[in-house]
């Protein structure tokens, strides 16, 4: 959120030095001083959020991409649902078409 805030501060006062610039302002070169001050800061502040990601992810373990092996586990899994619908599908036909053409249960 920092960094964020720090880059629309950042554009925001590009802007506003342009237009200082643009009008001869005698607030252009303070602006633009104290947007090359931003840049500067929200460059460290986007770093900052970047590197803070990379180290946690490092720490953690945590990967974006999923391993060949827990690729291969949900594959399976979902064989296996496969499979059972199917079976319980089977099932069901099996089931109608035996109660077909009665006219009573008992």
């Amino acid at each position: 959120m920092r960094a964020v805030l720090l880059i629309a501060v950042t554009l925001l006062q590009a802007m506003v030095a342009f237009l200082c610039t643009m009008a001869g302002s005698w607030l252009a070169f303070p602006m633009v001083i104290s947007g090359v001050v931003s840049t500067i800061a929200a460059t460290w502040g986007a770093l900052d959020v970047w590197v803070t990601r990379q180290v946690w992810n490092q720490r953690h373990g945590v990967v974006s991409v999923p391993s060949s092996t827990a690729r291969a586990l949900r594959r399976e899994r979902r064989r296996t649902r496969r499979q059972e619908r199917a079976a319980e599908r089977a099932r069901g036909r099996i089931r109608r078409r035996s109660g077909a053409g009665q006219l009573s249960h008992s």
